[in-house]
């Protein structure tokens, strides 16, 4: 799923690297926690493998496809095709019903429009399927994102990552504002809706004490370099 090599990564005006990875290979279907200080890394590590950030040396490859051989428009079609993001503020669009926010990654990408049919039919009945999965209780689907609690929101922006069963799914701390049952049940959730996919998931957090519920861990330290290979669990 994901192939890293010799990757060398620095922000225009710094005098050194904030991500070095000599190799890193994770497995199709593996989920791997990510770990470490802050500044270590940990975002900058997410967006290369999303394909939003470059780096300046290596490369990062998905599903057989390095990053730096797109365009940027391929970029953003791949991205859109094979890659669910979970971000830490969730960038819903506040206006926008909490079902609609769900949809757009169909909107933007016809495989997973057709993955959502396949699934359920319709990509709003997929979009109906994962909200009731992940609890959102069918009262609130039509509310704007932004009369939802942070709790709620949470739950709308895992739906919108999973919709049309991307291979990639990306999690940036999106437990760190929830409360320990709240967390309990999204976790819950969501690493049996990228189990039933097969989905591999990359999930940054500080909370080590969700690290057991992973099949593997990476613990990352700002400029130190990696080399390490993350397969299924065994």
């Amino acid at each position: 799923m994901i192939d890293i090599q010799g990757l060398h990564f620095r922000w225009p005006g710094s005098g050194h690297d904030v991500v070095q990875i000599d190799r890193l290979h994770v497995d199709t279907g593996c989920t791997l926690f990510v770990h470490g200080p802050s500044g270590s890394g940990k975002s900058t590590l997410l967006g290369l493998l999303a394909g939003v950030l470059m780096p300046q040396d290596g490369s990062v490859a998905v599903l057989g496809t390095r990053w730096a051989e797109l365009g940027s428009a391929r970029r953003d079609a791949f991205r859109a095709d094979h890659v669910g993001y979970i971000f830490q503020q969730f960038n819903l669009l506040p206006y926008l019903a909490a079902v609609d926010n769900v949809l757009l990654p169909c909107r933007f990408s016809a495989l997973r429009h057709e993955r959502a049919v396949a699934q359920a039919g319709s990509p709003r009945e997929a979009a109906h399927e994962l909200l009731a999965r992940v609890g959102l209780d069918a009262r609130d689907w039509q509310r704007p994102a932004a009369a939802l609690s942070v709790g709620q929101q949470q739950r709308v922006a895992a739906a919108r990552a999973l919709i049309g069963r991307p291979e990639l799914i990306i999690a940036d701390e999106p437990t760190s504002a929830l409360d320990a049952p709240l967390r309990d049940a999204f976790m819950a959730v969501l690493l049996d809706q990228c189990r039933g996919a097969g989905s591999t998931l990359v999930f940054v957090s500080h909370d080590e004490r969700l690290a057991p519920r992973f099949d593997q861990r990476l613990s990352i330290a700002a400029g130190q370099p990696l080399a390490i290979a993350v397969g299924s669990a065994s």
